[in-house]
């Protein structure tokens, strides 16, 4: 099977790490509650923050929280152990795109802990095409707006939702897990 993968969210734990200093800083720094949606997964929609506010927070911690950030719990397991079977990923990622740093980290992190990937594309905006172009049978993300529109394509998707990101309904195309036991069980299912 032919698995795409995010890496923020889905990998490294670096979405929970941005939330975590996003609280801080409005609530630190700004001196403010600007906190309006808390099921928004980018800053952008989170908080009612200014341009120059929200690329303060980029500026001052995007980096080193990318820098921070650790692999989720079971994902080097679950990704082994899915490679031993056969199965081959494909990294699909939009890392590098705000800043190119966070890429080198990334791949820095990866490296560091052994996990090889069969193919990489960065600064992905539109996974779509690229799994289309990829014959992705299934792709595991966690940003909401990326699953609905891979389902809506006829992309199969696992969408790894965090607790506080919206729901989607699951259908053919999408399936939501919330660890990456559910994750194996779903691509073992499919595999048979």
């Amino acid at each position: 099977m032919k698995i795409g993968i995010d890496i923020d969210g889905v990998i490294l734990d670096y979405e929970r790490v941005l939330k975590t200093y996003g609280e801080l800083y409005d609530y630190i720094e700004l001196n403010k509650k600007g906190l309006v949606n808390k099921h928004e997964q980018y800053l952008r929609d989170r908080y009612n923050w200014t341009n120059e506010e929200r690329m303060n927070f980029i500026n001052k911690y995007f980096v080193k929280l990318s820098k921070k950030a650790e692999l989720i719990p079971g994902a080097k397991d679950v990704i082994e152990m899915l490679q031993k079977e056969g199965n081959q990923f494909i990294i699909i990622s939009a890392r590098g795109y705000t800043l190119e740093e966070m890429q080198e980290d990334a791949q820095k992190k990866l490296d560091e802990e052994g996990l090889k990937f069969d193919k990489y594309y960065w600064k992905q905006e539109d996974k779509v095409e690229i799994a289309k172009k990829e014959n992705i049978d299934v792709m595991i993300d966690d940003t909401y707006q990326v699953c609905k529109k891979l389902a809506e394509n006829k992309v199969k998707t696992i969408y790894f939702r965090d607790k506080n990101m919206k729901i989607l309904e699951e259908n053919e195309y999408l399936k939501e897990v919330s660890n990456w036991g559910e994750i194996y069980r779903y691509i073992m299912e499919e595999n048979k």
